[in-house]
């Protein structure tokens, strides 16, 4: 081992594994690319940050996770316990003696509908943040990112509350568009996540992923005690067959890479948990390391064999999703103006 991080003899590694699509070149020689002789024990630099990086993703996930199952839970407990009345038509509501009170402009009603356009409004806070110089100083554009889109996953539940779960109309097609919009951003987020980035949200060159790539790879050889070559081809994917062009097939190639991921960590796992002639096993908290560095590594590898075709498709998604999010914005503001201007809606 100490030869291997000896910056005076550099290893080197297969450029194909980076870029296997036609549409992607591949990068810089991670020969031409040497090794600071401190790379393994000084915290601040390149090695800690695949480490970092797979730790905080982990972490945001689990707290998107708990954030989103509570903005979901509330109204789906509504839903469950007022069922009866929502299973009515219009004239049995009427009668109800709960109609007051869940009615669109009854306090249950309109707090859930004063919420969705609260939260409706705030996405739109999303691009505003991105484009206007302003507002570039407000957090990193990653944690907008992933407050937009827990707004835009809950939003369609709680507006159903707010409507009754009664879609006619102005309302039915608000409604609409404000689901399509939902479904299109979730897409637009699995690209989005696709794209090899930051903390921040800015997005890596591909200079800066060749020098994170070689990086981790140094630091799963050094905790494994396995060489760089043998690391490298146990995380190396599968090459593509043919070439992907089209959004639908982009898509499934991600898709695929993706599900390849899972089970290719889950061998490495199993044949890395055991000792080895000559290298014992990895105890509970060094496995864990390893495979969190492991699994952002391929995760590179896979977003740069095919980040030409994900930028292509990812432009493509913008001009499809921007018209529906901008007939969904309308038909929220008209419904909102009328249903106070007609007294629908009676405001403290």
């Amino acid at each position: 081992m100490s030869q291997f991080i000896n910056p005076a003899r550099p290893y080197t590694m297969n450029r194909a594994s980076v870029a296997q699509a036609a549409d992607v070149p591949p990068g810089p020689s991670f020969e031409a690319l040497p090794l600071p002789a401190d790379a393994l024990v000084t915290s601040g630099t390149t090695p800690k940050t695949g480490t970092e990086k797979a730790g905080s993703a982990a972490r945001a996930f689990r707290v998107d996770d708990i954030a989103l199952a509570w903005l979901l839970a509330v109204p789906l407990a509504v839903t469950v316990r007022f069922l009866p009345y929502y299973l009515m038509d219009r004239a049995g509501r009427v009668r109800d003696p709960l109609h007051s009170l869940l009615f669109p402009g009854g306090p249950v009603g309109l707090a859930f509908g004063l919420t969705g356009l609260g939260f409706f409004l705030f996405m739109w806070l999303y691009p505003l943040r991105k484009r206007v110089p302003l507002l570039r100083g407000l957090g990193n554009v990653g944690t907008w990112l992933r407050i937009h889109v827990l707004a835009g996953l809950s939003l369609p539940l709680i507006v159903a509350v707010h409507a009754g779960w009664r879609f006619t109309g102005l309302i039915g097609l608000g409604y609409f568009a404000m689901t399509l919009v939902c479904m299109s951003g979730i897409v637009g987020r699995y690209l989005y996540s696709h794209i090899p980035r930051r903390r921040n949200g800015l997005e890596l060159t591909r200079d800066e992923v060749s020098n994170e790539r070689r990086a981790l790879l140094t630091r799963i050889a050094a905790e494994s005690g396995l060489n760089p070559t043998e690391v490298e081809s146990a995380l190396a994917l599968a090459p593509i067959r043919g070439a992907r062009t089209g959004p639908g097939r982009v898509l499934l190639q991600l898709v695929a890479d993706d599900l390849a991921r899972r089970r290719a960590l889950r061998d490495v796992r199993r044949r890395w948990s055991h000792p080895r002639p000559g290298v014992p096993a990895p105890d509970a908290t060094a496995l864990k390391n390893i495979m969190q560095m492991a699994r952002r590594e391929m995760a590179l590898q896979q977003q740069m064999r095919v980040l030409e075709a994900t930028h292509r498709v990812f432009r493509w998604w913008h001009v499809a999703h921007l018209p529906v999010a901008l007939t969904a914005l309308l038909a929220v503001l008209v419904h909102v103006v009328v249903a106070v201007w007609i007294g629908g809606v009676r405001l403290p």
